[in-house]
């Protein structure tokens, strides 16, 4: 986002694993003066990511210094032993192996674990150099199609760690959802101010002072960010489904566009750095793995006969932003059929899985709004080029496709807008258009520091956009509980990430009945 152009049962006993320790239960101590490490080689913690009924991916990067070349791991590979057990006591263990992690690919560790049961609670650790890890919990998803009661999903995004606390983390992590979405800005490669910004650290390591370029900046910013307790904690509580926006590579980028003039050729070592270093810090699988510029964010998971996931790439595809990514009104540009978000084969993938699909609820989940998010600018009506409002051509074909196809329930998860909103999903908001589904877009971690329960964003988007439900522009992430009869979006936000103290409140309840895309707001 820019506007420039171009149920844990063990609390006790993870968080007694866990490596950092300020500010676990959403900053219950006074601010980490620096970022730490353990000093060990699991000091950035475990994850999980990725359910299928019969497996899911775990995660670990090992690191002696974080921020020294190679995270202090040496230039050789590394074994790891790692297990999975049917309790937290780590007594019943029901798989169990060993990788080699190597210093290519940063000397982090994903397994890809299969066997499992469908639907079931699981305990992992990893071993190496004669330590161990703190134990995490994960969970599968259900069979195919078997019936689900109820799914219960949070939704984070924009985690900017210079703009305050993961307090929202903490909160997450004592909801033990089955699953969590992260829907990215999960980095932010812009330079961190020295001080740490609303953190106030007494030191950064030097790459966290400039823009990340080189692949060691972007592995050193992770390490950052991945020192913080509270993230830990989440990740170490359920299995994450990631993917990037463009903060991961650079702010608005485009394709192969980057969001300044830089040589295209330059942007393209840069994104492939960037891609690499995403897929070693995130629990994904081998196939998400990049080649260079090329990779397949993309991907579908289900949930039972309740939840068809399809997590989008709107980022690696596209066409350049129209009206050169400045805020204004639609025109020519934004209705031009030949421009796309997804690219073609993407979107021809979302299209047959939507015929496919025979699930309650379909979500598409990703980076951008597709609503339009429309605000006052003086007299004009502007929006946002760098979501679907950019590519109307786009968004009708995707949403006219799903009700072609019989999707019965439509529901877009977003971030990147640091605001709590929802809106009703139509193919035209100039014209007389159906309404074909409804968007619940998450705020912001921290990204943007405090926010407020009302401000002039939000009147000037309320003004604009009749067919936005709720805002709200306060921090915090989005809790949902889903059934076969309903949807019900819990709306979480923090009064103020800058103080390392916090604790977060509903701010709203959002209810979506089955097979009708209305609302209730409570």
């Amino acid at each position: 986002m820019g506007t420039s152009r171009r149920r844990f049962l063990g609390w006790s006993a993870l968080v007694t694993g866990l490596a950092f320790t300020p500010g676990l239960l959403g900053g219950t101590s006074p601010a980490v003066p620096a970022p730490a490490h353990s000093g060990g080689v699991f000091g950035l913690g475990v994850a999980s990511g990725d359910p299928l009924p019969d497996g899911v991916v775990l995660w670990t990067r090992l690191s002696r210094n974080p921020f020294a070349p190679g995270g202090g791991m040496g230039t050789g590979p590394v074994r790891v032993d790692w297990e999975v057990a049917a309790d937290e006591s780590m007594t019943r263990i029901v798989r169990r192996g060993s990788v080699h992690a190597t210093p290519e690919w940063g000397h982090s560790v994903h397994v890809d674990v299969r066997g499992l049961a469908p639907a079931a609670d699981y305990f992992y650790r990893f071993r190496a150099l004669g330590e161990i890890s703190t134990v995490g919990r994960t969970r599968t998803a259900p069979a195919p199609y078997a019936r689900v009661d109820t799914l219960t999903l949070a939704v984070a995004s924009c985690q900017n760690w210079a703009d305050g606390y993961y307090h929202a983390y903490a909160d997450l992590a004592a909801h033990a959802p089955d699953v969590v979405l992260h829907l990215g800005d999960y980095i932010y490669e812009k330079p961190i101010p020295a001080r740490g910004g609303a953190r106030n650290a007494a030191a950064l390591p030097l790459s966290a002072t400039r823009e990340a370029v080189d692949l060691e900046d972007y592995r050193e910013r992770y390490a950052l960010y991945k020192s913080d307790p509270d993230l830990q904690l989440a990740h170490a509580t359920a299995p994450f489904v990631i993917t990037f926006d463009d903060h991961e590579v650079d702010n608005n980028w485009a394709g192969a566009v980057p969001e300044d003039h830089a040589p295209l050729t330059a942007f393209a070592l840069r994104r492939a750095r960037a891609l690499r270093a995403w897929w070693e810090n995130t629990p994904v699988r081998i196939a998400a793995r990049p080649n260079g510029t090329v990779i397949r964010a993309h991907r579908r998971l289900g949930f039972g006969d309740l939840v068809d996931l399809t997590l989008l790439d709107t980022r690696s595809h596209r066409s350049d932003q129209a009206n050169g990514d400045n805020d204004t009104g639609q025109n020519a540009s934004t209705a031009d059929p030949s421009r796309t978000i997804l690219g073609a084969e993407q979107e021809r993938w979302l299209l047959d899985g939507f015929a496919s699909s025979r699930h309650r609820w379909d979500v598409l989940a990703q980076q951008v709004p597709m609503a339009d998010l429309a605000r006052t600018v003086g007299s004009t009506r502007a929006v946002s080029m760098d979501g679907w409002s950019g590519y109307e051509a786009s968004r009708a074909r995707v949403l006219d496709g799903a009700a072609d196809r019989g999707v019965r329930n439509l529901v877009s998860l977003a971030g990147d807008i640091h605001r709590s909103v929802v809106a009703d999903l139509r193919t035209s908001y100039t014209a007389e258009s159906a309404t074909r589904g409804v968007e619940l877009a998450a705020t912001s971690i921290t990204s943007g520091g405090d926010g407020e329960d009302s401000d002039d964003g939000d009147r000037r988007l309320k003004e604009a956009s009749p067919h936005v439900r709720f805002g709200n522009s306060q921090r915090g992430y989005l809790l949902n509980r889903i059934h076969a009869d309903r949807w019900e979006a819990e709306f979480r936000v923090a009064p103020s990430v800058r103080s390392p103290l916090g604790t977060l409140q509903r701010r709203a309840l959002i209810t979506i009945p089955d097979s009708t895309p209305e609302v209730d707001v409570v």
